[in-house]
């Protein structure tokens, strides 16, 4: 009798260990998700501050701009100063427009993105960035290739926002040449139940610790870039429920690959 009695302890204090174990997972489990969902709640919170701010930053600085140029036309030319203080205004203007160009970035990159989703022929737009693009291009010396897909491709995009993310990445390629110029190849083809989107290009190429930077925001290997053109084609492509990756070598280019979801 006294065995049985001490048969149902045991399995009466395993249970309670158990339970209680359980019931501490289940809280932890609990407690994390609430402090992820604090954090997304902050996170989104400040993202609406620093955008209401950044729209706020634009209005003095047009204000700025304009005052600038009706400073410049009242100045008179048989003035001595007159070299020197327009050098100066050219000075002030340049920055304001850096720093104009650094809230519109902002803007893009931290504001809301709305997608008006149609059926695109990947295609027939990369034909069209390859139209728009090849005037800069040639001026680096750099050649503009096009790999089309065997037959059409199309897919499900907000055709404004999708060509800004394949033009950021074909800028950040051209960026990445050298001197004597190079080559840069888009390439579009479908891959079972996704369309891939690459821009190759031939250019220094990447160490493995850039790569591992190279889409935060703010993060750039070039003088005076603002560090977000990456960092926005990557938000724009998940937007899309896209995905982004790279590939690269020292002094062997890079091939950035983009795959989306053709559903």
């Amino acid at each position: 009798m006294g065995m049985f009695v001490w048969g149902l302890l045991a399995g009466w204090l395993s249970s309670v260990i158990v339970t209680a174990c359980a019931g501490w997972f289940v809280y932890r489990r609990f407690e994390r998700l609430w402090q992820r969902a604090r954090h997304a709640e902050r996170l989104a919170e400040l993202g609406t501050l620093t955008g209401g701010l950044a729209h706020e930053l634009k209005n003095p600085l047009s204000t700025v701009q304009l005052n600038l140029q009706l400073l410049g036309e009242d100045l008179l030319p048989d003035d001595p100063a007159y070299s020197r203080l327009v050098s100066r205004l050219n000075t002030v203007q340049r920055e304001t427009s850096r720093l104009r160009d650094i809230l519109d970035d902002f803007l893009r990159y931290a504001g809301r993105m709305e997608l008006m989703k149609k059926p695109v022929e990947i295609n027939r737009l990369l034909e069209e960035l390859v139209d728009f693009f090849s005037p800069q291009a040639q001026l680096q010396r750099v050649q503009l290739r096009l790999r089309q897909s065997d037959g059409e491709l199309v897919v499900p995009v907000d055709e404004r926002l999708f060509k800004q993310a394949i033009l950021n990445l074909m800028i950040n390629a051209l960026q990445a040449m050298p001197p004597e110029g190079g080559e840069i190849i888009l390439s579009a083809r479908r891959q079972d139940a996704t369309a891939v989107v690459e821009v190759i290009d031939t250019g220094r190429g990447m160490d493995a610790q850039t790569i591992a930077r190279i889409f935060d925001a703010y993060y750039s290997t070039k003088r005076g870039g603002t560090g977000l053109g990456l960092a926005i084609a990557r938000r724009i492509i998940h937007e899309h429920g896209g995905q982004i990756a790279v590939t690269s070598e020292p002094g062997k280019g890079s091939d950035f690959a983009v795959t989306l979801p053709i559903q």
